[in-house]
């Protein structure tokens, strides 16, 4: 059986000239967990694993360096891969907390039953994420996860109901 992985963040920069790359976490609860780790997995299509020499924060990033990415160049190569961990290793979740792998497909419903489409991605904006819905009649949707927006979460019915504030679509 495949190990399964969980995202934890995306690289979304080089930082600096020896190799560190920049990380957007999905949780920011996760920093305690990333210094511990000792190894990560980059590119969901086809995890691999990388060690981690050292993990740092700058803001609202974490800094990773890894064994044998030591040049800019070489931390440019995973700009835009997830980076992974083995479900395994995932802290347990809060109430209405969710992995990111569980809502990527679910079904989009407004609270009146009109399809808008499924979540393709998850954007982590630092205040609050954003999913990106494609599918439905209105094209691209972006619905803000606040609770204000985001009614509920099935995951057997592989549904989300949302409550559109005025402006979304």
């Amino acid at each position: 059986m495949a190990e399964e992985f969980l995202i934890i963040g995306r690289i979304v920069a080089p930082h600096g000239l020896r190799g560190e790359v920049k990380v957007r976490l999905t949780n920011e609860d996760d920093r305690e967990m990333l210094q511990r780790l000792e190894r990560m997995y980059v590119d969901e299509a086809n995890p691999r694993p990388l060690e981690v020499m050292g993990v740092r924060f700058h803001q609202r990033h974490a800094l990773v360096q890894f064994k044998g990415v030591t040049t800019r160049s070489k931390a440019e190569e995973l700009r835009g891969l997830y980076v992974l961990i083995p479900k395994a290793w995932a802290p347990p979740l809060g109430e209405d907390e969710y992995y990111v792998h569980q809502l990527l497909g679910l079904r989009v419903v407004t609270e009146e039953g009109e399809e808008l489409g499924r979540i393709v991605d998850v954007l982590f904006t630092g205040a609050n994420d954003v999913y990106v819905i494609h599918g439905g009649p209105h094209g691209e949707i972006l619905i803000p996860a606040i609770k204000e927006v985001i009614r509920a979460v099935d995951l057997e019915a592989d549904e989300m109901r949302v409550s559109l504030m005025e402006g979304l679509i």
